[in-house]
């Protein structure tokens, strides 16, 4: 079985591909992140995805590669990572009652023959209609403030959720794992 390299520093995928029992390493991929002009959010993620993994070619050339990203949206305008209080708080005043779409691409590059399976995986999240109490509360207990939406599916902010659509709830974290399964057996490995 080829090593395994996760191109991500995201401790939210790290742990999310330990889920799946199979050894591998994460190291960092250093690439440019700004959007190219009226490129659309979801081929922005699919673009940032493959090169994310294609940056670590040259590193691991025997490996597969596994590059993720994630765009969020409100009104088809992207949401990014709150970085404090007062964003996040105006973030999910933004949100409340509202149906974000995060779009969450994935790449598994095989470096050693340079060919890769892209994808991109949306799910949906409608909020409860939040007031300022509810989002202060939240706020204080979850801190998500390096969470795009100011959300975290995996902890309290299930609370704010009026209902969620999608085939993966972990591509809300950051990381198709159903998808990926199938691109790891279309790899050779066959899970469980």
């Amino acid at each position: 079985m080829p090593a395994l390299i996760l191109a991500s520093s995201s401790s939210y995928r790290k742990t999310l591909l330990q889920r799946l029992h199979l050894p591998f390493q994460c190291a960092s991929p250093d690439i440019d992140e700004t959007p190219s002009v009226n490129e659309p959010p979801e081929q922005l993620t699919q673009r940032l995805a493959l090169q994310k993994a294609q940056s670590l070619q040259q590193t691991f050339p025997q490996h597969l590669i596994i590059g993720s990203d994630q765009v969020v949206l409100l009104d088809g305008q992207p949401v990014s990572k709150p970085g404090s209080h007062l964003e996040a708080t105006r973030q999910l005043r933004a949100s409340s009652g509202q149906t974000l779409t995060f779009s969450t691409a994935l790449c598994l590059l095989n470096s050693a023959s340079g060919n890769y399976q892209l994808i991109v995986e949306p799910y949906r999240v409608t909020f409860r209609q939040l007031d300022d109490a509810q989002i202060e509360r939240y706020l204080s207990r979850e801190k998500p403030y390096d969470c795009a939406g100011s959300f975290k599916s995996e902890g309290f902010g299930i609370s704010l959720v009026h209902s969620m659509q999608g085939d993966d709830p972990n591509s809300l974290i950051g990381l198709p794992l159903i998808k990926l399964c199938d691109m790891l057996a279309k790899e050779g490995i066959y899970l469980p």
